[in-house]
């Protein structure tokens, strides 16, 4: 038995370590054992700055309270998906790069949700136009059968590209993030259609599986733009990915997704932690400057729908300009989402 606190991988601290190699073995019931192992994921991108903050040396953006943090953590330990739910702009997207950057864990995998999106969207995408195409111009340059032959097997993989869950699921021996952001925009089968995914931590590629007799490996593209060998068309993990599905709460979710989840709520920041958000993006100066602003924020965040990135905004821009100009700048920039049209 650990002692209290020292049971935490994810501490919230916003200092880079290797804590996720003490993450121990997985339950048996979520024991996965893909393989062989394809190389790590690239090192973070440029999206974990701008979600951390310019200054996140001085003040780390997220401060999770005891309860997030033990919620955080159960996610990693149970290797099952983390449901983040709360009003926009309380940082849900940003615990995504939050983790992966605390546990070196390398760029997150974003996979953003709109009323179209379908799970194949997420898992791969397969230009079948583009090969018709490209085998119709190598029959004008070359023999009908050299044409046919060509396009049969050896060159599919130039045409698929896995997408952002079918990337995570690859075989790595650290886990990836994957950020599947405002799962509540989805139609209505989505959620249901993630549950076998999720579950079973693997999937197919039709396309490569009815040519696995003559190609049973087949290079493909990632997410990362990285060349991966996908063997007899399926593909399943080894370290189930830290996965984070956002929702704005407007919609409810089916019970079977639910219970394959572990849920955060995030409520409404307070002074301190939107300080912290200000000092992480735009400095020291301008967090103190911009006190007031945050307390007109909070003020106003009791009655009317607000996010933090307008006050952000209004902090930057009236960094720089005088009163009156200051004042009016901010109201207009910090408006309620939830007014009537």
């Amino acid at each position: 038995m650990t002692e209290s606190g020292e049971w935490l991988i994810y501490r919230g601290a916003g200092e880079p370590h290797d804590g996720i190699d003490r993450l121990p073995p997985a339950p048996p019931w979520r024991d996965f054992d893909g393989g062989p192992l394809v190389a790590p994921g690239p090192e973070a991108d440029s999206s974990t700055p701008r979600r951390l903050g310019a200054f996140q040396h001085m003040a780390e953006l997220h401060r999770p309270s005891a309860e997030e943090l033990e919620i955080v953590n159960a996610a990693l330990y149970l290797r099952r998906p983390l449901l983040v739910t709360g009003s926009p702009g309380t940082g849900k997207s940003t615990l995504a790069h939050a983790v992966a950057h605390e546990l070196r864990l390398g760029r997150v995998l974003r996979w953003p949700v709109v009323s179209r999106t379908t799970l194949t969207d997420g898992l791969y995408r397969y230009d079948a136009i583009a090969r018709l195409q490209d085998v119709q111009i190598a029959a004008h340059t070359a023999g009908a059968g050299d044409a046919r032959r060509r396009g049969a097997a050896d060159d599919i993989g130039s045409y698929i590209r896995l997408g952002p869950l079918g990337t995570a699921l690859l075989p790595t021996a650290r886990p990836r993030v994957l950020l599947i952001d405002e799962l509540d925009k989805s139609d209505i089968d989505l959620p249901n259609d993630l549950l076998n995914v999720l579950e079973e931590g693997e999937y197919a590629i039709p396309e490569l599986e009815r040519l696995a007799d003559r190609a049973g490996e087949v290079e493909v593209l990632t997410d990362d733009g990285a060349k991966v060998t996908v063997r007899d068309g399926r593909v399943r993990c080894r370290a189930f990915p830290f996965v984070v599905l956002t929702s704005n709460g407007e919609r409810d979710f089916p019970a079977a997704l639910l219970r394959r989840c572990i849920h955060l709520e995030l409520g409404q920041p307070d002074h301190q932690r939107l300080a912290t958000v200000v000092r992480a993006h735009l400095g020291d100066e301008a967090a103190r400057a911009g006190d007031d602003l945050i307390a007109r924020f909070l003020d106003r965040s009791r009655s009317e729908t607000l996010a933090a990135d307008q006050l952000l905004n209004a902090i930057y821009l009236t960094h720089q300009a005088a009163p009156p100009t200051r004042d009016r700048l901010a109201d207009l920039l910090i408006q309620r989402l939830d007014r009537p049209r």
